[in-house]
């Protein structure tokens, strides 16, 4: 790549093709790609020369400084399915190269390195941190979720305004981290995982797969598709397929029987029950009105790491935090688990197994334990308000230069239920719609499942630290004259302690648990009080 060469099709492009608008320098890095005369398809990736302009922390970026973030070549293609049809601003899919079109793991902006990325431009987003702002709670609740940038797009010398770069969801160490899986993986523990499967459209280049065989609700003629993700499904074996479809088959048929909920038969030893609590608080407190039917991953790894699927990681809140006009997407109350009841003949409807797990009063009390502890951390009104001050302030200079490109404000765009006349009319409306949104959530979850406190309250259930080496202790409150049980479980769901407690006096207490000759491991803890389960949740012992 060319740098002077560039910088002077750039400058020039700039002049002459973006009207009146000048963009020269930005306080976000940019990023600058050259086409070289081709048009960006929906597929196949075209080659491009690309740039990232990304001084040092403080500094201002302009287009006559150097390429310090990144220069080379990268593919380039047009992503996504509505925003690809109905939206005027395209998002990209990137993936940096080599000269000769071979993959080329790097760094950008300080995000591990890795060769798939994901300029999301968001349009119909007008206060243009949607999905910044779920992954960015995600981020703080799940496993892993995307890790973003923000940039500011230059491509062909035309300015195309402010983008999210964002990881694409895929296997590697620092994304989703499970075990690769090979053609010849075909027997035996290899066979077992290393899967990502997708329910979305049936649409791209990747949209092989399998139907679910179960309707979403009774008598329905609904369809549920899951689609490989990965390996995809030009790449996976029948082999593999079919296992694969036996796996979810069984834990549909399972759902479907009477002792779906069973601790030691049911679905929490086929399903990591706390990656189904974390994807359900994340999706309804954004009320991402596409959760659980499009842009829904599940993921699992070999037996012998997790024989349990996992959801997520979670993608895709364009139409969340109210920003949608159907299916009740832009009031505050209601919950998306519902969306087969609020929209019934929608064409992608969420799986039956939802309504099964929300039908668990188990399931139910680890969202409420869940809901509360994150409550009173990293989900708190002042978290929260924080979290959107921040992402306001970081893209305060640039929204005026995107909505200069892409003049939205004050008009329509679908799905909008708001349009306001300022972007920071449509910072309002977010901030104020998911603080009704948390308190309508604090009132359906009333309290979190737990033992009482003397003189009034509760007291959620705490084990610490997490993870554990050689100690792991506990901390719960009683009436008195309680019994208090605990137990561990491996990720086999084979119990391997049991702990009893009683006849405390009235208080909070702690019980040291006997973990020091445990192997370093993944864990499941279940606490009862009186035979009733107060708290539950995954542990992990290092090593």
């Amino acid at each position: 790549m060319k740098r002077s060469g560039l910088l002077l099709f750039l400058l020039f492009g700039l002049l002459s093709t973006a009207g009146s608008q000048s963009f020269t320098d930005s306080n976000l890095p940019i990023l600058v790609i050259e086409t070289n005369g081709q048009v960006i398809p929906d597929e196949p990736k075209i080659t491009v020369e690309m740039g990232l302009i990304a001084n040092p922390a403080g500094e201002r970026n302009g287009l006559d400084d150097a390429f310090l973030g990144y220069e080379g070549w990268a593919g380039l293609e047009v992503r996504g399915s509505t925003s690809q049809e109905l939206f005027d601003k395209k998002s990209y899919a990137l993936e940096t190269r080599t000269a000769t079109a071979d993959n080329r793991n790097v760094s950008l902006l300080g995000m591990p390195k890795e060769n798939d990325w994901v300029l999301h431009g968001p349009y119909s987003d007008k206060s243009l941190i949607r999905n910044a702002l779920a992954y960015r709670l995600a981020a703080l609740v799940t496993d892993y979720a995307p890790r973003i940038r923000f940039v500011e797009l230059v491509i062909d010398g035309s300015y195309e305004g402010l983008y999210l770069l964002t990881e694409k969801i895929k296997r590697d160490k620092n994304r989703v981290a499970i075990s690769k899986l090979r053609p010849e993986d075909e027997s035996g523990d290899p066979l077992t995982g290393g899967y990502i499967l997708k329910i979305d459209k049936t649409t791209g280049v990747n949209s092989s797969g399998f139907v679910s065989e179960h309707p979403p609700r009774p008598g329905s003629t609904q369809q549920v598709s899951f689609l490989y993700h990965e390996p995809k499904g030009r790449d996976i074996t029948a082999v593999q397929q079919a296992y694969v479809q036996g796996q979810i088959r069984g834990l549909e048929n399972l759902l479907q029987g009477s002792d779906y909920a069973d601790s030691l038969r049911g679905y929490p030893q086929y399903f990591d029950r706390a990656s189904l609590v974390d994807y359900f608080i994340v999706n309804e407190l954004c009320k991402n009105i596409d959760a659980y039917r499009l842009s829904t991953f599940l993921v699992k790894d070999r037996d012998s790491v997790d024989p349990r699927w996992r959801m997520g990681p979670v993608w895709d809140f364009n139409t969340a935090f109210g920003n949608v006009e159907f299916c009740a997407g832009a009031a505050v109350e209601g919950w998306v688990v519902d969306f087969n009841s609020v929209c019934p003949d929608n064409a992608w409807p969420v799986p039956f197994w939802w309504q099964r797990f929300w039908a668990d009063p188990s399931f139910r009390r680890a969202v409420r334990n869940r809901w509360y502890e994150l409550r009173g951390d990293v989900l708190s009104d002042g978290q929260l308000e924080f979290y959107l001050d921040s992402l306001g302030h970081t893209i305060g200079e640039a929204q005026r230069r995107n909505f200069e490109r892409w003049p939205v404000l004050s008009k329509y765009v679908w799905p909008n239920w708001f349009v306001g006349d300022a972007h920071a009319e449509e910072m309002d409306y977010l901030s104020n719609w998911l603080s009704e949104r948390t308190a309508w959530i604090d009132a359906q979850l009333a309290a979190p499942i737990s033992s009482d406190v003397p003189g009034g309250g509760s007291f959620v259930p705490r084990v610490s630290p997490n993870p554990f080496w050689q100690e792991l202790r506990l901390e719960y409150a009683t009436r008195g004259g309680q019994e208090v049980a605990v137990q561990l479980f491996n990720a086999q769901g084979q119990l391997l302690l049991h702990q009893v407690d009683r006849d405390r006096p009235e208080g909070v207490h702690t019980l040291d648990l006997a973990v020091a000759e445990l192997p370093a491991g993944i864990y499941f803890y279940q606490l009862r009080i009186d035979a009733n389960t107060v708290g539950e949740g995954k542990l992990i012992k290092g090593r």
